[in-house]
C-alpha cells in the first residue's frame, strides 16, 4: 500500500465514523433531549456540542465538572474518590458493566486513566477495573476515582469488547519474611524501543521499596514509562507514572489498606526521578513533589492472594510485576526475547 492510498483509506475511515456518529445522536435525540432537561435541574446547561458517541464508550455528555454537578449532595473523600457503598446505598448506582455504574438517569464512568494509553476514548486496559468491580467484600471499603467532566447517558447494555492477554503471578504468603529495603525492575537494555514498547508497554522502570514500623510492613511500586508517553493536563505536558501503596498487619497476615494512584511528573522531575529509587528526596536537596491523582482504595482486610492479582493487573502489560512477584518474566517474553536476540545475532554474524 502507497502513501496516498494509505490517507484515502484513513480519510474514508474518519468519514464512516462521522457518520456513525451522526446516526446514533439522531436515533437518539429524545434521549439526549430529557438527558438536557434534567441536567438543567441540577445546574448543568448543555448545547448539542456537548454530546459525543463512539463504539467504545456509547452516547457522553461532555461537561467541566459534570460529575459532581450530577451527584449533587454526595461528598467525595478528601482524596477525591467516591465510595463504592455511599454511591449504591438505596440502590441509586448499580455496577453493571465494568467501570460503569448506572442509575435511571445516566451512567457514571470510572476515571480515564485507568484506559488504555489514558485516553478518555480507548475501552479500559485489562484487567484491573473488571478485577476491582468484582471485588465484593463486606469487610472492604471500595473507593474509586470517576471521570470529572464526562458522563454515558445511553442505559442499554452495549458494551465494547476487546480480547487481551494478561498475567497473574505466584506469591510467597509469608510477607513478613520480605527484607525491607528498594528494588529496581527494567527490561532488558539490549532490546530496540519498538520491541520495549510491544512486550513491556513502554515501561522503563518499576521501583519497589519495602519498610517497617512495629507490626506493619509497608509496600510501594512505582511503575516509570520511557519518555516518548507523556500528556498534556491544562497545557502543561507531564510524564504519567501508576504508583501503588499497601499496608500489611504481620498479626493478622493480610493487608488492611491498599490504594493506587496517578503521579504526574514534570520534564525536569522525571529525568531526575527514573534513574533514582523511593530514596530520592532522602539523597537530594532538590525535592521532587509530583502532582497525584488517587485511582482507587480499598480499607479492610485485603487476602494476600487478591493483592497480588491487582498489583499485577494495575500496572497493565508490564511483566515487570510478574517478574518481581515470580521471578522471571512470563514465557511467551522470554522465548519473544530469545528470538529476537538470535536474529540480531544472525545478522551480526553475517
Amino acid at each position: 500500500m502507497d502513501d496516498q492510498e494509505y490517507e484515502t483509506r484513513i480519510a474514508k475511515y474518519f468519514r464512516e465514523q462521522e457518520e456513525e456518529q451522526r446516526r446514533e445522536l439522531e436515533a437518539n435525540s429524545s434521549v439526549i433531549e430529557a438527558f438536557i432537561a434534567f441536567a438543567l435541574t441540577r445546574g448543568v446547561t448543555l448545547s448539542s456540542d456537548s454530546f459525543s458517541y463512539t463504539p467504545i464508550t456509547g452516547i457522553l455528555v461532555s461537561s467541566a465538572g459534570i460529575t459532581s454537578k450530577l451527584l449533587d449532595g454526595v461528598k467525595t473523600e478528601r482524596d477525591g474518590l467516591y465510595s463504592f457503598k455511599t454511591l449504591s446505598s438505596d440502590s441509586n448506582f448499580v455496577a453493571f458493566q465494568t467501570g460503569l455504574l448506572r442509575n435511571t438517569h445516566f451512567i457514571l464512568l470510572a476515571h480515564p486513566h485507568f484506559r488504555r494509553g489514558y485516553h478518555g476514548l480507548n475501552n479500559y486496559a485489562p484487567r484491573f477495573i473488571d478485577l476491582f468491580w468484582q471485588f465484593d467484600d463486606l469487610s472492604v471499603s471500595k473507593y474509586i476515582a470517576l471521570d470529572d467532566d464526562r458522563v454515558r447517558i445511553n442505559l442499554d447494555d452495549r458494551t465494547y469488547v476487546e480480547l487481551d492477554t494478561w498475567f497473574g503471578a505466584p506469591f510467597s504468603d509469608d510477607v513478613a519474611s520480605i527484607p525491607n529495603g528498594i528494588s529496581k525492575l527494567r527490561p532488558p537494555l539490549d532490546i530496540e524501543p519498538h520491541h520495549l514498547s510491544f512486550f513491556f508497554a513502554d515501561a522503563y522502570c518499576v521501583d519497589i521499596k519495602w519498610s517497617q514500623e512495629g507490626a506493619i510492613k509497608t509496600f510501594q511500586a512505582l511503575e516509570l514509562k520511557s519518555e516518548e508517553i507523556c500528556l498534556n493536563i491544562e497545557g502543561e505536558k507531564f510524564f504519567p507514572a501508576r504508583y501503588i501503596h499497601a499496608e500489611f498487619d504481620i498479626n493478622a497476615s493480610t493487608f488492611r489498606h491498599f490504594d493506587g494512584a496517578m503521579q504526574y511528573y514534570s520534564e525536569e522531575e522525571y529525568f531526575a526521578r527514573r534513574d533514582s529509587d523511593f530514596n530520592y528526596n532522602i539523597k537530594h536537596h532538590a525535592q521532587i513533589k509530583s502532582r497525584s491523582r488517587k485511582m482507587f482504595k480499598l480499607n479492610g482486610t485485603v487476602q494476600i492472594k487478591d493483592w497480588v492479582e491487582f498489583c499485577g493487573h494495575f500496572f497493565a502489560g508490564n511483566p515487570l510485576m510478574f517478574e518481581y512477584f515470580s521471578g522471571s518474566y512470563p514465557k511467551h517474553i522470554n522465548d519473544a526475547l530469545e528470538r529476537i536476540r538470535l536474529v540480531r545475532q544472525s545478522k551480526e554474524d553475517a
